[in-house]
């Protein structure tokens, strides 16, 4: 499977005469003007993706801050993007795809094969020395069909049985349960090892190579799920594990989920992979 592309291929791309679709997936928890970042600056061409409205649904806090859209939405919101059926696809952000993998995974469970991140982001395009536009960009739409399920994903009761590697993709503190920023309990869900997200990246915010992610993930086994806070940068950890070679299933409710179920049980300290 390939996960990510180069500036330099994302530029010749977009300038032939079959360019990709080009998503601007600006987000990060606790910053709210990800579309006016993204009108300050964005790669030409490119399109706001808001993830809380369109790569999300909404319900109750049993349900998770992020539960999946459902797949009628998704493919609006996929359309109104101008993805088409036979469309080439490529997210960023300008935090190290943390939150541009939520598109690149959701679209891929929707049934799109053809879909890359722009390795290192926004920061990436600019150290190459390309150029933003400014303002809104709206394409023609597009006529993609998506049907769920082409990537798996596992219920909380599924994860509570789970008998494989369950990646936590939290920060250390979190996991711990040191601290709990925003969810209603701290720690973990029991059996959890600590794999945090931050450290696929290299200090550009490029994924680390096959090599090193096969190394970092060399314990995890055939059989791997991943959750995080509320399924967002579990799926960079999926998309890092995919460059290693490993599939891995997502747990989309996360522990934002899991915390808001009080029969769920919880468990804290340290373990770090």
């Amino acid at each position: 499977m390939t996960v990510t592309i180069d500036a330099h291929e994302l530029k010749a791309q977009l300038a032939s005469d079959d360019p990709p679709v080009l998503l601007d997936v600006r987000w990060a928890l606790g910053d709210s003007e990800g579309r006016e970042h993204y009108r300050d600056a964005h790669i030409p061409g490119a399109v706001f993706v808001d993830l809380d409205n369109e790569l999300a649904s909404h319900g109750e806090p049993s349900d998770g801050r992020h539960p999946l859209p459902e797949i009628s939405d998704l493919q609006n919101a996929a359309r109104s993007w101008g993805i088409g059926s036979g469309s080439r696809v490529v997210a960023y952000d300008n935090t190290g795809n943390l939150a541009a993998a939520r598109a690149w995974w959701l679209l891929r469970w929707g049934g799109l094969t053809d879909v890359t991140l722009l390795d290192g982001g926004l920061a990436s395009w600019t150290a190459a020395g390309f150029e933003t536009a400014s303002g809104d960009e709206i394409p023609a739409p597009g006529d993609v069909e998506l049907t769920p399920g082409h990537l798996p994903t596992l219920t909380a009761d599924e994860i509570e049985s789970y008998s494989g590697t369950l990646l936590d993709a939290r920060a250390p503190e979190r996991y711990s349960g040191e601290t709990e920023p925003i969810d209603p309990k701290a720690g973990h869900i029991p059996g959890a090892i600590n794999a945090p997200t931050a450290a696929n990246l290299d200090a550009d915010g490029r994924f680390l190579s096959a090599d090193a992610l096969r190394e970092r993930f060399d314990s995890a086994g055939a059989d791997v799920a991943v959750y995080c806070g509320s399924g967002v940068t579990a799926a960079h950890q999926i998309a890092a594990l995919a460059i290693a070679g490993i599939d891995a299933a997502l747990y989309p409710g996360s522990w934002s989920q899991w915390s808001n179920q009080p029969n769920r049980p919880v468990a804290t300290g340290a373990s770090t992979r």
